[in-house]
């Protein structure tokens, strides 16, 4: 097994990371918080690090030094961190958390280490509105205030100047942009760096000094898997982590995956720089790529990439359950154009009614077919009694602004529906044409609580203008609603 820089687990050395010394002062070893330049003093044994893909800090830590007044309910397991008119709350173990009364899902659930809850960094960044930066290589979080650090509240800790312009020491770390040599204000595209890269669990893993937008694709004969890495190129001490040749390429064998050979990694452009990134694989396999915002991305390969049908039931039929989101008094986000979701999934889900009543080998059924309310624990009690073979959400998205994202994502909960999710999103993105915003995992009620494979649709996002536009369209919903009866028959088998 070959397992660099980033391997799963909290990645420090024992008894160091911020931890205070005999002398009064932190510990300069281990992982390290830095806020507005100041560096805070972590719990001995629960420090910031990278557990599973995801860069976790300590919540206490991070919210005192912001002047969070942070309260842990031992009955419910919640911890609630409020300020001003601010509040923010997590369940240990859950991958949601409550903002005022808004439910958000988070990439990694809270837990405990010793008495210590940590949440993920990427949350800490959109929720409390700090710009943030993980650097793998000295294992440090940068976290800077909205007011620059201008602000009190820095946890006692060291002071430090920051990374400087250019100072390759400090790579891992975002700079300012800079202008061009010709005088004008165009800003230059900014150098990201390609710290290591690593395979394990069936999973590849690749550490950047920024977040990166990859372009992640399949090519046959014989099979593979590519990853580009736009602007960004390899850094200093890339190669003394792994081999480089002077040439620019390197790769390392894979031993311990029987559907991975090898990992090979070139800069594949110059001007602007590329790294390609190539799984060799000795079979096809799916995979999914999740970001944590911070630089870490994440290439996880399923066994096969093949849809395996589900057993019929004795009269032949498969029973599907279709959930239109939210209704009633739940009326889900408000769009752009101030409409309710509620009212664009039960639109879309009476069309996919109309098309399923013309399939002679589904049965089905409805969550709700009029505005009404239903809870969560009620959509997914009603498959669950009726065995459903297949249970599909229906939701638009949302987010706050400045982010203004568009597109289409699939949601699950559970590896069985992995699958499932993997059809769906193809269907659904050729049904909008919107961006493919990728089979995402999350722990909602109705794909966590259901016992049948199950994944939960955003069309679209209905904070941004053009998706909002086309969501409340009948052409729209209609192309929504037949995207969304092919993709369950192309999982059924029929």
């Amino acid at each position: 097994m070959l397992c660099l820089l980033v391997v799963p687990g909290i990645g420090h050395a024992a008894g160091s990371a911020g931890a205070v010394d005999s002398a009064g002062k932190v510990n300069p070893a281990g992982t390290h918080i830095y806020l507005d330049g100041h560096e805070l003093v972590q719990p001995e044994k629960a420090q910031a690090g990278i557990v599973k893909g995801n860069v976790m800090v300590p919540l206490r830590v991070v919210g005192e030094g912001l002047g969070y007044d942070v309260k842990w309910e031992k009955e419910s397991g919640s911890v609630t961190v409020s300020q001003a008119d601010k509040s923010l709350k997590f369940i240990i173990g859950e991958k949601k958390a409550m903002v005022g009364d808004r439910e958000v899902a988070l990439n990694a659930a809270p837990f405990l280490k010793n008495s210590t809850t940590l949440i993920p960094l990427r949350f800490v960044s959109e929720e409390m509105g700090l710009k943030v930066s993980w650097d793998n290589k000295t294992k440090s979080a940068y976290l800077i205030s909205p007011d620059g650090g201008s602000g009190s509240g820095t946890g006692g800790g060291k002071t430090t100047s920051g990374p400087k312009e250019n100072d390759k020491s400090q790579e891992g770390i975002p700079q300012p942009d800079s202008t061009n040599n010709g005088g004008d204000s165009t800003p230059a595209q900014q150098q990201t760096w390609l710290n290591g890269i690593s395979f394990s669990d069936n999973r590849l893993q690749i550490s950047a000094s920024a977040d990166i937008e990859p372009k992640v694709f399949k090519m046959d004969a014989p099979e593979r898997i590519v990853v580009d890495l736009p602007q960004t190129s390899f850094s200093e001490h890339f190669a003394s982590i792994l081999p480089l040749d002077e040439t620019m390429r390197g790769q390392f064998a894979i031993e311990d995956a029987p559907g991975v050979s090898q990992v090979r990694y070139a800069l594949f452009t110059r001007n602007p720089d590329t790294v390609r990134i190539v799984l060799d694989l000795n079979e096809p396999s799916q995979y999914s790529v999740t970001r944590d915002g911070l630089g870490l991305i994440t290439i996880d390969l399923t066994e096969s990439t093949a849809v395996t049908p589900l057993p019929p039931k004795a009269d032949g039929k498969r029973l599907v359950v279709i959930d239109p989101g939210h209704g009633g008094t739940q009326p889900g986000a408000t769009s752009k154009s101030k409409k309710a979701e509620k009212d664009f999934t039960l639109a879309v889900g009476l069309k996919v009614q109309a098309l399923l009543e013309q399939e002679t080998d589904i049965d089905f059924t409805f969550t709700r077919t009029t505005d009404v309310t239903v809870s969560l624990q009620d959509r997914a009690k009603l498959a669950n009694d009726l065995n459903a073979d297949v249970f599909i959400s229906i939701h638009g998205n949302s987010i706050d602004p400045p982010a203004n994202p568009s597109g289409s994502e699939t949601y699950y909960t559970r590896d069985e529906s992995v699958p499932l999710a993997d059809v769906m999103q193809k269907h659904l993105v050729a049904a909008t044409g919107l961006a493919d915003r990728k089979v995402r995992y999350s722990s909602l009620h109705v794909t966590r609580e259901t016992k049948m494979p199950a994944v939960l649709l955003e069309v679209g996002y209905l904070s941004n203008e053009n998706d909002d536009y086309l969501m409340y369209t009948e052409v729209f919903q209609q192309r929504v609603a037949e995207g969304i009866v092919a993709g369950i028959k192309e999982y059924l088998g029929l």
